[in-house]
């Protein structure tokens, strides 16, 4: 657009220029638009006509200066496009429309430095409260904003350097379980792909990996497990690995959906002989040629969860954080 034309735009309307029209004034036009009593039948139609012949579109944002409440809440997440946490936005969503709250959604790309950019930025614009699934980072930047009054919720998986209201999976205790599934049909060498340790859903499904292999009285064989972004080039590297051994793999456990899918698109997977249990369902997984077994949890439950805390707190309620640990469970296909 050219500098004439953004210096020819029609400035918004204002409510001095409401009560010019209506010939009322100021505050009463505030009182009609802020829906507060004391004003007339009669004149609160004359400045609601004035209202619609102008389009004039009350300022929230000054508002929520005036008030100390903006009636939004802000959530982060690492991907919306990765389908869990796609599923806990939604959730949160539907929540804060229940409560008459407006939701901003922002992904940081799992980058700790857009994070706090992020979380920053939602706190300038005066949003109520803050959901945030976390990269691995240091979150305590936000201790002065929890200590000030902001409530903020951390979902799916923990903050570092902050105490603060928690929502997680089972995750150590779900991957246990999934492997343990395997161990049940007779597989003594189970490869793992998952998420870096770092991150704490990929550090406790690991973790459960292991405690399914220890209770089994199975040596941890390193050579099995591979770690790191997911992606189809890796996952056929890491099955052609497993397979190539002198002891090669019989069965695979993919640690979150991602791992999943970029697996079930690896070249080499159709072939390998791989028996396959996966962490997190998906909506698809029961129409492939052969079922997927899956440790589910339930993102939605963690979403309500998270945004319900999040509601409580602004809602008056007072006491210690917490950390709240939802179930998974084992769904055999």
């Amino acid at each position: 657009m050219s500098e004439h034309a953004i210096a020819g735009r029609a400035a918004r309307p204002t409510m001095k220029d409401v009560a010019a029209l209506a010939g009322v004034s100021l505050k009463t036009v505030s009182r009609v638009v802020n829906g507060e009593k004391h004003v007339s039948d009669d004149t609160r139609e004359v400045v609601e006509r004035a209202i619609a012949q102008l389009r004039f579109q009350r300022n929230d944002s000054a508002a929520s200066l005036r008030n100390g409440s903006s009636s939004t809440i802000a959530l982060i997440l690492e991907d919306i496009s990765e389908p869990i946490q796609g599923r806990i936005a939604h959730a949160v969503e539907n929540v804060a429309r229940q409560r008459g709250s407006l939701l901003f959604t922002a992904s940081s790309s799992g980058d700790a430095r857009r994070e706090r950019d992020l979380s920053e930025s939602f706190v300038a614009r005066r949003v109520d409260g803050l959901i945030i699934v976390p990269s691995p980072a240091d979150h305590g930047y936000l201790q002065s904003e929890l200590v000030g009054g902001l409530p903020i919720v951390f979902a799916d998986r923990p903050p570092q350097g902050l105490v603060a209201d928690t929502v997680l999976s089972a995750n150590r205790e779900g991957a246990r379980m999934g492997v343990e599934h395997l161990i049940g049909r007779g597989h003594r060498r189970i490869a793992f792909i998952g998420n870096e340790e770092s991150v704490h859903t990929g550090g406790q499904r690991l973790a459960g990996y292991r405690d399914a292999l220890a209770q089994a009285r199975i040596p941890y064989d390193e050579h099995l497990v591979h770690l790191g972004e997911p992606g189809s080039s890796r996952s056929e590297a890491a099955i052609s690995s497993v397979l190539a051994l002198a002891d090669p793999a019989t069965a695979l456990f993919t640690g979150n959906s991602l791992n999943t899918i970029a697996t079930l698109r690896a070249a080499n997977f159709p072939s390998s002989g791989l028996e396959h249990v996966a962490f997190d369902d998906h909506e698809l997984f029961d129409l492939l040629a052969h079922p997927m077994t899956v440790v589910a949890q339930d993102p939605a439950v963690i979403g309500e969860t998270a945004a319900h805390r999040l509601f409580d707190r602004l809602d008056g309620l007072n006491e210690p954080a917490t950390v709240t640990e939802l179930p998974t469970h084992l769904v055999i296909r």
